[in-house]
């Protein structure tokens, strides 16, 4: 099993299912909220295989241009600048599709091409060549809930391409300590829990719809850092968990202003 560092911690056992897919030759889909640590896990497996990543965050603004490549024209002379699915496929490098849900439908299809058991593309956009992928090539992909803005329903052909599926969600607060933890270097270890215990307080209220957002991980680690910077918690607090919801109005600012104040004091 994979040993955890002091900047990762792998609360589920992540590291080891990896470990076992990329041994297997299968290819892996994350499915988890925004901020629980999906490219954090799969920087720290790639490090700790001494590989390289190449990463590419999709939107609907991602064309297969990206994926594959461009004709380009210097000095008279018509040349091909490949994109990054064909760079790893020929380098035998770490493929990271993030959130891959969100990519408009032709590129997924083109990306289905070279993600089957023969692990091959027609470069159809320069010579014609068909581009096999390297042996040492893996490919991790992380999608996001449906309940976020922007996303789209997998077709089921490729969600087969990821056999190997890994739920990352919000850690235990016991464990979403120790994380947050590793990122600072003093010593208020009460107040740290105390707004790991707001952020989950949030998260269960968006989980059942009477809030607008969900803070992340980062935001827990924010938290912790500006406590490390010397500012107090209530302060803190507001800064990172509660300012955010002004953008849904007065109301729901409100809200969560009124459940700091509730766990912090004025």
């Amino acid at each position: 099993m994979l040993q955890s560092s002091s900047a990762y911690l792998d609360w589920n056992n992540s590291l080891d299912v990896l470990g076992k897919a990329h041994d297997a030759g299968l290819f892996v889909l994350i499915i988890g909220p925004k901020g629980t640590g999906k490219t954090s896990l799969v920087r720290e497996f790639a490090s700790r295989k001494g590989a390289k990543l190449e990463s590419i965050n999709f939107s609907l603004r991602t064309r297969e241009s990206h994926l594959i490549g461009t004709k380009t024209l210097n000095d008279g002379t018509i040349g091909f600048d490949e994109g990054i699915l064909i760079k790893s496929m020929k380098d035998g490098s770490f493929l990271y599709l993030d959130e891959l849900n969100a990519a408009e439908a032709d590129v997924l299809l083109r990306l289905d091409e070279a993600l089957d058991d023969r692990r091959q593309i027609v470069l159809k956009e320069s010579t014609g060549e068909m581009i096999n992928a390297d042996q040492k090539w893996f490919v991790v992909a992380t999608i996001n809930p449906l309940t976020h803005v922007g996303t789209k329903e997998l077709p089921p052909q490729l969600l087969s391409r990821f056999p190997v599926r890994i739920r990352l969600d919000y850690p235990p607060e016991e464990t979403e300590f120790e994380i947050v933890k590793r990122h600072v270097s003093g010593s208020f270890d009460d107040k740290l829990k105390q707004g790991i215990n707001l952020a989950n307080t949030l998260r269960q209220a968006a989980a059942v719809e009477e809030l607008y957002y969900s803070p992340s991980l980062r935001e827990s680690i924010a938290y912790a850092k500006l406590l490390d910077s010397g500012l107090d918690a209530k302060k803190s607090a507001d800064i990172v968990f509660g300012n955010v919801y002004a953008q849904w109005g007065s109301v729901e600012y409100q809200k969560v202003s009124d459940i700091i104040t509730s766990m912090f004091g004025r």
